[in-house]
């Protein structure tokens, strides 16, 4: 078998691999062009004593959409949560028909999750706000304790700032605004999946019980940072000012401009602004939330 041979078995390998099951969670008979998969996969895979030759790609098959059902469910149980079971499902196979695994990791399967959830809401309603908040506060956390960390600004750094300057985040800080209480909803969930005095905030993921009631988060507007300390992530809730100051930095504002973004439409008197930045960049330093830019770094 020569190089182009050997790559079209495995493109055809693959293709049936990744063929989404049925809803008994059989292999299909049939492919999308309406062909037949046994005899697919009687021109490249042996029959044995026991099993035919679909039975033998079936297993495959069954066992690729099986592994990655098991980490969706590992890395979304609030969004299932919030859905309840039977909805989960659904809305799992739904999503992985229409984004399957494009990654050597499966930790980039949730990637497209919360864009695909605002655009197909009837799988979500009539909790569809919570569930996107829910389902971008899991995938911060991914974010969070697998991205990169960077040099933080210094103490000189700090010194040589003025209006003008330019900041960037670490990445493996991400920031969300959310309707209700989802932090501590998936809190709950976590604990509640790994037992009495489990850690909420470990970064691994957990199993739920197979069948979980929904969930509605606690109603209220927070803003929040999700970010990693010592390999574990953490949920800090913020002020309104200290989360549009740092989305600002983000998406590339000057310094001065990010803190007039942060006081836009504020209830904080004028005279409190100045203490507030001040203690807000004390904190900031303290965690090493911040950088400089890249463009910066070597000279």
């Amino acid at each position: 078998m020569n190089a182009p041979e050997l790559h079209e078995l495995q493109r055809r390998m693959a293709a049936a691999v990744m063929r989404p099951l049925t809803r008994d969670e059989q292999m299909r008979r049939r492919d999308a062009e309406n062909r037949s998969v046994d005899k697919e996969a009687s021109s490249f895979i042996k029959p044995n004593d026991r099993l035919s030759s679909f039975e033998r790609l079936e297993i495959y098959n069954r066992q690729y959409w099986f592994r990655l059902f098991s980490s969706f469910e590992e890395d979304f149980p609030g969004l299932k949560s919030i859905v309840g079971s039977r909805n989960f499902e659904k809305l799992m196979r739904a999503y992985l028909e229409a984004h399957p695994s494009r990654s050597f990791t499966l930790r980039n399967l949730g990637s497209s999750l919360v864009e695909w959830l605002k655009e197909n809401p009837q799988y979500t309603a009539p909790s569809t706000p919570d569930a996107v908040a829910m389902a971008a506060l899991e995938w911060a956390h991914i974010e969070a304790f697998d991205n990169e960390r960077r040099t933080p600004l210094t103490a000189n750094d700090i010194a040589e700032l003025n209006d003008g300057s330019h900041l960037e985040l670490q990445p493996y800080l991400r920031l969300l605004e959310a309707p209700s209480a989802v932090d501590d909803a998936l809190i709950a969930v976590r604990d509640a999946s790994q037992g009495a005095g489990a850690q909420a905030s470990n970064a691994v993921s957990m199993h739920l019980v197979r069948r979980t009631r929904s969930l509605k988060p606690a109603p209220g507007h927070i803003y929040l940072a999700v970010h990693r300390f010592e390999d574990s992530v953490y949920y800090k809730r913020l002020s309104r000012e200290d989360y549009l100051l740092l989305r600002a930095l983000e998406r590339g504002d000057t310094l001065g401009e990010a803190i007039e973004a942060a006081f836009a439409a504020s209830t904080l008197s004028e005279g409190d602004r100045a203490a507030h930045i001040q203690s807000s960049f004390h904190y900031l330093m303290q965690m090493g939330w911040l950088c400089i830019p890249r463009t910066m770094e070597s000279r």
